[in-house]
Formats: structure tokens, sequence, C-alpha cells
């Protein structure tokens, strides 16, 4: 029986087309009470009726008619209704402080060759930079959201390395903070009027990941360290390294972006939600 009183939190949107040619929307929601995902189909007539801007990431909605499957996890959705619009991400404002805060680091990069590489990929892509999210769903997923997770890393190392006693090179951690996750400004596009976030399908016929992507350029700019700690980052192959960390007896430099940018996903603001 539909729940015309549950609310639910968008969690992904898409459209795509079905055998005979029409279009199909699949939407996923959470219900705000018990945390449970519920997969939802909207036929193209519906689709043609409701503003696109109610399936952004993070709004909370009510399914007001819909047909639910036998298990309850699917519904056939007719009609929704917005109950509060989310945020889309962080204000311009907060994206050039950001912006700003992570090039002071930069200029923290003894290394002339490694800083001109470092400021030359950031000023290149600085657009694309300050809106990209971060991850699609499990880490700041949001406009700005990338800009935040690389300073919380930055801020994470700079206190990391006062317990270091010296024994790995600053330059070469802060600029895996940096491009660790770089990559991702190619990976995801995200929808300004949305916030809808998908993975850039160009990209992903050239690259495995944005890992591979950034393990590549530094490899090939001469910054071979650099890429082993992103090679490493994730961890596990598992979860998309390059370089798993439980399987290979590795320098303990290529951990440490590692646990920094585990720390980061996991204490920092998940979602547009956290933002309030």
């Amino acid at each position: 029986m539909l729940d015309l009183h549950a609310i639910y939190e968008v969690v992904t949107f898409a459209i795509g087309d079905t055998k005979a040619g029409s279009k199909m929307g699949k939407l996923q929601v959470k219900n705000m009470e018990d945390g449970t995902i519920l997969n939802c189909i909207l036929w193209e007539e519906t689709l043609n009726r409701l503003d696109s801007k109610l399936f952004r990431s993070n709004n909370q909605i009510r399914i007001v008619s819909g047909t639910y499957n036998e298990k309850y996890n699917n519904c056939l959705v007719s009609d929704i209704a917005l109950v509060k619009e989310s945020k889309l991400g962080l204000s311009e404002e907060q994206r050039e402080e950001l912006f700003s805060n992570i090039m002071s680091y930069v200029n923290k990069i003894e290394d002339k060759k490694l800083s001109e590489f470092v400021s030359t990929l950031l000023f290149e892509h600085e657009g694309a930079f300050k809106i990209t999210p971060a991850a699609k769903l499990m880490h700041h997923n949001y406009i700005g959201g990338l800009l935040e997770h690389t300073y919380e890393c930055l801020d994470i190392a700079n206190t990391v390395l006062t317990k270091c006693n010296n024994k790995i090179n600053p330059d070469i951690v802060y600029a895996a903070c940096i491009l660790h996750d770089f990559g991702k400004i190619f990976e995801y596009n995200v929808d300004m009027e949305t916030g809808l976030i998908e993975y850039n399908e160009e990209f992903r016929k050239d690259w495995r990941t944005h890992s591979q992507w950034g393990f590549t350029v530094c490899m090939s700019n001469g910054f071979k360290d650099i890429a082993k700690m992103i090679a490493a980052h994730h961890g596990r192959t598992d979860w998309g390294a390059l370089i798993d960390l439980n399987e290979k007896d590795a320098e303990p430099y290529m951990y440490i972006i590692h646990h920094i940018d585990d720390l980061s996903a996991k204490f920092g603001k998940i979602s547009i939600s956290d933002i309030g």
C-alpha cells in the first residue's frame, strides 16, 4: 500500500531510453524515517508533466501516486510532490575561499618544478575544479565537494606532517592531497541546475578511473612518488586502488594519502544535507 505520508530523499536520478524508443526515468530515493532504499520508474508522460528540479540530489519528496511491486522495494511513480528543496552545493564565495586556501598550500611546495606542475593544472582547470563533486554518492557529493574534500585532506596532512619527524617530504604529501582526486573533474558531470551527478562516459572509454588519470599524469611528468601515492589511495583493488596496500609490502609514504583521504571521506561533510 502506498504511504502518502512517507518522506523520501532523492539519491540518484537518470533518464534512459526504453526498447520502444521512449524516455524512462530511473529514480532512487531513501526513506527519511528508516533509511530503506526505494527504486522508482517514471514513464515519459510522467517525466513531461513534472519539473526536472524535483529530482535534485537530496531533495525531500513525497510520492503522491504510484504502484509498488510485491516486495515494496520498487515503485512505478505517476506523481511526486516536493517537501523540501535541497541546496545544490557550496556558494560561489565559499568555493573561491577554498580555492584560495588550496593555493596557499601550493605555495608551500618548495620544489619549483612540482609547484609549477600543480599550479598549472589548477589554473588550467580552475572552472571545473571549483564545481566538481568529490563523489557521486559516498562523500562530498555536491557542487564544490571536491574543493572541500581536497582542502580537508591538506588540513589533515598539515597536522600529520608535524608528527612525522621529517621522515617524509611535505612537498609530495601536499601535491598528492591536491591531485589524488583531481581526475574527477573529467570523470563526473554535474548539472548546475539540478545538482545531479553522472559519470562522463567519454572519460570512461579512455580511463579506468580518476586514479589512473592522476597516476599517469604524475608518472609522465616524473613525479613517481606522488603517482604511487595516488595509485594506492583507495587502499584495496576492490575499492578502486591500482596498488593494493594489503597485498604489497609498500614503502611507508604510500599509505599516508590513503589514510588522509579516508578520514576526510568519513568525518567530513558526507552530502549536501550536512551543510544545512
